[in-house]
Parts: C-alpha cells; sequence; structure tokens
C-alpha cells in the first residue's frame, strides 16, 4: 500500500474547495445552505474517513452527491466508467469545487446514493455485470455490490446506505467498510444510522443550520437522540396523540 510517510496512506482526495475561477451564487441553492456555504468559504480538509449526519434537508448528501460527482463519479452511482442515467436530479454545486488530490493516490472510486440503486442495479444486469441483483432482496444485493466492487481502491462516497438495510445490514456494511479502509481506500459517508456513524477512526461531522460542526460520537445528536428513544419510547410516542 503506498502511504505518505507524514500522513499514512496516500488519500485519493486531501480536501475539498471552492474553485477560484467558477464562484458559485451564495444567495442561490445549494450555496445558501449553511453546510455549502461553509465547505465554499472556508474548504473542508479530509481524512480516511468522514462521516456526516444531520437531519433531512440539511445538505449532507448535496455534499456528497457534488464530491462524488467532482471526483468523477457517476452521479446516480458506481464507479468512474458507469454510464447509465435515468433523470438528472443532482444540483449544479459539483461543477464549483476544486478538488486538492493526493499525488500518486488512486483515482479510482465508487459511488453508493441508496435512492438510485435500482436504476444501478438494472444498469449492471443490461451490461452483464453483477449478476441478477433484483432477484435478491435490496439489503442483500447492496451488500453484494460492494463485496464484489471491494477490489477497486480509491474514494468511496455512500449516502445513507442504511435505507436499504437492517441492523445486521449495517453491522456487515460496517465490516465491509473497515476492510476497504485497512486495504487503502478513503470513504466519505452521510448517514441517519448511529451503527455507521461508529466507523473506527471517523471524522464525525454534524451538518446543519450552523455549517459543519466537528463532533465526537457521543456528542452526536443522532446519537443522543436514538439512546434518549430507546431508553424511554413512551416519551416520545405521546406527542403523536
Amino acid at each position: 500500500m503506498s502511504r505518505d510517510v507524514f500522513n499514512g496512506p496516500l488519500l485519493p482526495l486531501r480536501s475539498v474547495r471552492e474553485h477560484p475561477l467558477a464562484p458559485a451564487d451564495r444567495t442561490a441553492w445549494p450555496a445558501a445552505l449553511p453546510p455549502v456555504r461553509e465547505l465554499l468559504d472556508d474548504g473542508l480538509e479530509l481524512g480516511q474517513v468522514t462521516v456526516l449526519t444531520g437531519d433531512n434537508g440539511a445538505g449532507k448528501s448535496t455534499l456528497v452527491e457534488a464530491i462524488a460527482g467532482a471526483f468523477g463519479l457517476n452521479p446516480e452511482g458506481g464507479g468512474t466508467g458507469a454510464m447509465h442515467s435515468t433523470r438528472s436530479t443532482e444540483s449544479p454545486l459539483g461543477e464549483h469545487l476544486q478538488l486538492v488530490r493526493g499525488a500518486g493516490a488512486p483515482k479510482s472510486g465508487f459511488f453508493l446514493r441508496a435512492e438510485t440503486m435500482h436504476s444501478l442495479f438494472t444498469y449492471y444486469e443490461q451490461i452483464g455485470v453483477g449478476g441478477m441483483m433484483h432477484e435478491r432482496s435490496h439489503g442483500e444485493s447492496f451488500l453484494e455490490l460492494v463485496a464484489e466492487r471491494s477490489r477497486i481502491r480509491g474514494l468511496w462516497v455512500l449516502d445513507e446506505p442504511e435505507s436499504a438495510l437492517s441492523l445486521s445490514g449495517c453491522l456487515a456494511l460496517l465490516g465491509l467498510l473497515g476492510e476497504l479502509v485497512e486495504n487503502g481506500s478513503q470513504i466519505i459517508l452521510s448517514t441517519h444510522s448511529p451503527v455507521l456513524a461508529a466507523l473506527p477512526g471517523a471524522d464525525l461531522y454534524e451538518v446543519g443550520e450552523w455549517g459543519l460542526r466537528r463532533t465526537d460520537y457521543d456528542d452526536l445528536t443522532l446519537v443522543r437522540t436514538w439512546r434518549s428513544f430507546l431508553d424511554a419510547p413512551q416519551r416520545f410516542l405521546r406527542h403523536l396523540d
């Protein structure tokens, strides 16, 4: 595995910032979102594992989708050579990003976007890759896809993969992601799952109206809320009456 003497494995992506020749309009979506604006204003340094958590609509999926696209990955999921496309819904943010890549690091990668997995599976079946994924459960196909593509060493971007997975599936995915990291890959993950947020060695960020906030695992709103719910679910359920 190629390594930098001071920084460990050579990372495909060192940082993300606004491209000086393509500034984004801060008054328009998505640059008006606080996390996006902070990334554009200040840039974001990336380690080997970066996890983004936050509520729906906060901007975490917008960020990972744009980074994946700017890196050259298909915005609907897949690797750098995936050509499938259904309906383009991604934001233009990727056009305003400048990526600082690691010299000599892998340029390959893979993007797993839960909401477009059906079209990705269809694409792979059409080109004769990966077997009959639609004949398995969503979660089984998802994990099988990660296992089959684990030979790809580079940048792995995952957007809310827990939507396809049970608790045991999330644990299985944690194991696969850990193997990717051990083999030198870099991971950027957005998630609502406290299980996936526990990925060892991750730099954790909460995404919200404050922008991007570096947070310890036990202090994540996601983790504290789930613990509170599981401790006394009736405190939450009584508000539904």
